[in-house]
């Protein structure tokens, strides 16, 4: 017994077997993404994920050359923004500072021992122009204390400016705003 060959099926209606048809179709909206940007774009991500890194392992001696020489680090409340100037609870405008506060950190101040866990998020390039980026991600910091317990420390965005000098992406500038100014402990580490 013999079967009866299938007919084609005729394509989509109108288009018919012309392939140039598909050159008509209209190029999908927003920008394109070439070799240049997707590799920018994984520097910058993993710049991110270093800084966070960096933190939670305590090697804070090293969070300082993630910045560029006149690097600034600001924590500020949400609520604050609307104020001019906004007000920041953590503030340094250059990488000496930040060393200095690392130094303090270490040999000056008591704070509570707790290890720190820095979930970064959504980081998206909001902006390029040379071989500066705007930059905006989501955080969320947990603390665990000696004891075990685990809570939620800070939510909140970064608001980086990133710096591609020479091949190496470094913070310009890299503010955390807060979710809540209720902070439950003492901001000792950088968020």
């Amino acid at each position: 017994m013999r079967r009866a060959a299938r007919r084609p099926r005729p394509g989509p209606p109108g288009r018919g077997d012309d392939p140039r048809v598909l050159a008509l179709l209209r190029r999908p909206d927003g920008p394109d993404v070439t070799d240049t940007t997707s590799q920018a774009y994984d520097a910058i991500r993993a710049l991110e994920y270093r800084y966070a890194r960096l933190l939670d392992e305590d090697r804070l001696e090293e969070w300082p050359k993630l910045f560029v020489e006149r690097g600034v680090y600001k924590v500020i409340p949400r609520e604050n923004l609307a104020r001019q100037p906004a007000l920041p609870i953590f503030f340094c405008d250059s990488r000496a500072m930040m060393v200095d506060r690392v130094k303090s950190l270490r040999e000056a101040n008591v704070y509570n021992l707790h290890y720190s866990r820095h979930v970064v998020s959504n980081i998206e390039v909001l902006s390029a122009r040379d071989d500066t980026f705007e930059v905006a991600a989501c955080y969320t910091v947990y603390q665990t204390d000696l004891e075990g317990q685990t809570r939620l420390f800070s939510v909140g965005q970064y608001r980086d400016v990133i710096s591609n000098g020479a091949g190496e992406f470094r913070f310009r500038e890299k503010i955390a705003v807060c979710d809540t100014f209720n902070i439950p402990n003492l901001l000792a580490i950088p968020l």
